[in-house]
């Protein structure tokens, strides 16, 4: 791998038109700031660029679904991920967003450099366009019955209930979100990127050069070049955005795919112009001893490994990237993680759940990464990853450490003696740990690393409970000495390899053993507390997590998914239709209950005593399930076909049915006057 001066670090611009979830940052944020912290612990020179892509269709959706304008929309938003970035300890150096003048200037400065090299190719094709709201609609802004799963409401692009990907043309009565009215197609003129142009040096240089990129990145890169790369719109019709900079293009703006990535470089000029020491920002960008690393997500990579590089080369002065090491998707408790659906765990909202366990999120996540394929976030393995490892390893080893030494010695590094046999191999077990650390975070596999991390605290804290210091204390003490300065030594190191992971531990570790810092380099060295020196107060690293706000988060998600399966109920279709005298037939009363209770052997049925008003009657229902406490219907007036046929169920003969409805979440529900009537009576 060639050596490079520094690293410019970028990571995927997230939509202002929500908060940001867990899968956000497991996806793109945690990794990107591992590696940060890594590069700079080891004093490299790196910018770590993030910040909020404002413009697009999806901030005008929020903003028309909220009845305030866009702008309002996305500076509550800007707001509102910046703080939850900045309160995880995602260490950008800057954060910024692409409404700013100075990313204006360069988005339009860019597509013009293009422009004028005749880098795009103009074209006039046929799109929507609402005739009411004078508009050419958006995929997003058309809406109509998804063609797969029949669902009302499916968007331009997708059906949100079936998942199905479409294309306007391919909705059933399509209508425009704005207005309502039907969409006609209209003639429309944009400006292409011709991708096919550079297939050729685009397969080169990804398939031939970066064999080492990630396989989920490489494979779904291949699959898009072994096709022919077909021109993509760099320009919409919308009324929100940077305004296409030629004449003949009024109404129209740049297209977010093609604006957004360029704010990665307007954010690093406006960080160099406001910051002289980060330098000149052309040297992040165009020198060729600058590594350029994209971290994103899956849904990303077409866009960082074949758009944004082609737009780079066309300009002709920018490096290309050197790394995009995408993840896959995080899901939540099995299921796909859904905006829209609320199907998440929001950031601004843990933090009021949580507090001051930002870390415990960090940790988790990176322990679950979905570096090589989709994986699933739990509540349960939260709660376990942190009361069995981060507690119960990692706190519970410098936490007997701290204590112990505060104990024996006042607080004060004890002197090593001669070590024995046991120390020496405890001491070998991480002799390689640097290296190995070292290895996995320069190959992007922060989830192995952070591995390697708690097992040096593994290693301390299986050390600690074999040689049983509080025992020898008794006996031994100068044997005490040498246990307690090689545990803290252990400490030490802890704090160094948990700092790119663990921010917020680490630098509470640090203070209670008086350190304000220390360097990669000295990891895996055995003298970085010197004999004598005086430890700060020891406190709880980590706190045990109990059960019940872990099941408060699964309440709220179940009921979460109950609100969304009724909010996305289809009514079963009508049954053929009958006439009056079929209905006439029915003979429907009400009763009163007057016993529930179930069936022996039987999980489904419910056995009922009815007061029907004629002399009382049995009838089994299959709704047991639904009524977990039957004896709880006892006096409740339910309907009841009356002249059913009547038949025996496990020894039971039942003389009639019970009515009852089924809920959008397939609970069954009995079906009652709304005021007590007398038993007996008919509904007609």
């Amino acid at each position: 791998m060639k050596n490079f001066k520094r690293t410019t670090i970028t990571s995927a611009l997230p939509y202002a038109n929500g908060p940001v979830h867990i899968g956000h940052l497991a996806g793109v944020y945690v990794p990107a700031d591992i590696y940060a912290r890594y590069l700079r612990l080891k004093g490299e020179e790196v910018v770590f660029i993030g910040g909020s892509d404002e413009h697009g269709v999806p901030v005008t959706i929020r903003a028309q679904k909220e009845g305030i304008s866009t702008q309002q929309v996305v500076d509550r938003y800007h707001k509102i991920i910046k703080d939850s970035f900045e309160e995880f300890g995602i260490s950008f150096d800057i954060y910024s967003r692409t409404t700013s003048d100075i990313h204006h200037k360069l988005a339009s400065d860019f597509f013009r450099t293009l422009y004028d090299k005749g880098e795009f190719v103009e074209k006039t094709s046929e799109q929507y366009y609402d005739e009411e709201a004078k508009q050419f609609l958006a995929d997003r802004y058309i809406v109509g019955e998804c063609p797969r799963c029949h669902a009302q409401g499916a968007y331009g692009d997708q059906c949100e209930k079936c998942g199905s990907t479409l294309s306007p043309e391919e909705l059933i009565n399509p209508v425009s979100k704005l207005s309502g009215a039907k969409p006609v197609k209209k003639p429309t003129k944009h400006w292409f990127l011709p991708l096919n142009k550079h297939q050729d040096w685009l397969k080169n240089w990804i398939l031939e050069n970066h064999k080492e990129w990630r396989p989920n990145v490489y494979g779904q890169c291949k699959s898009w070049l072994d096709m022919d790369l077909l021109p993509r719109a760099v320009t919409r019709d919308l009324d929100w955005g940077i305004p296409v900079p030629v004449e003949g293009a009024e109404g129209k703006v740049l297209y977010v795919w093609f604006d957004a990535p360029i704010g990665y470089i307007s954010n690093t000029k406006e960080l160099c112009d406001n910051n002289p020491k980060y330098g000149n920002w052309e040297k992040w960008w165009k020198d060729p001893e600058t590594r350029l690393v994209h971290f994103i997500g899956k849904d990303n990579i077409v866009f960082h490994c074949i758009v944004f590089p082609a737009m780079l080369k066309a300009e002709g002065s920018y490096i290309l990237p050197d790394n995009v090491p995408s993840n896959e998707f995080l899901n939540l408790e099995g299921d796909k993680i859904s905006t829209s659906r609320n199907w998440a765990v929001w950031l601004n909202e843990y933090l009021v759940d949580f507090p001051g366990k930002q870390d415990v999120l960090r940790y988790v996540l990176t322990a679950n990464a979905p570096e090589t394929k989709d994986n699933d976030f739990t509540w349960k393995d939260f709660q376990a990853r942190n009361n069995n490892e981060l507690v119960a390893i990692f706190g519970n080893f410098v936490n007997r450490t701290l204590v112990l030494t505060q104990k024996y010695f006042d607080g004060k590094v004890p002197a090593c003696g001669e070590l024995t046999d046991y120390d020496k191999e405890t001491l070998k077990e991480f002799a390689d740990l640097k290296s190995v650390v070292e290895n996995l975070l320069d190959n992007f596999k922060f989830r192995d690393a952070q591995k390697e991390a708690m097992n040096l605290a593994r290693i301390g804290n299986k050390y600690l409970a074999d040689t049983e210091p509080w025992k020898l204390a008794k006996t031994d003490m100068e044997r005490v000495k040498t246990i307690l300065n090689v545990s803290l030594q252990i400490t030490a190191n802890l704090a160094i390899a948990f700092e790119p992971f663990l921010p917020f531990s680490a630098k509470k570790l640090r203070t209670m053993i008086a350190r304000e810092e220390f360097s990669w380099n000295e990891l895996g060295k055995f003298d970085l507390l010197a004999e004598g020196h005086q430890l700060g107060k020891a406190e709880l690293l980590f706190e045990k997590i109990e059960d019940a706000p872990i099941e408060a988060q699964i309440n709220r998600l179940q009921k979460i998914k109950e609100d969304n399966e009724k909010q996305n109920y289809q009514p079963e279709a009508v049954k053929n239709t009958v006439d009056f005298d079929t209905f006439e037939k029915i003979d429907i009363r009400v009763g009163t209950i007057l016993e529930c209770e179930r069936v022996p052997k039987s999980e489904k049925l419910l056995k009922f005593k009815i007061d029907d008003g004629m002399g009382g009657r049995t009838i089994l229902s299959g709704i047991a399930k639904s009524y977990p406490e039957p004896e709880k219907l006892v006096g409740k007036q339910v309907c009841f076909v009356a002249n059913f046929a009547p038949r025996k169920m496990m020894g039971t003969e039942s003389q009639g049915m019970i009515m009852s409805a089924v809920d959008a979440d397939g609970r069954l529900v009995v079906v009652s006057p709304s005021e007590k009537v007398t038993s007996g009576v008919c509904v007609g």
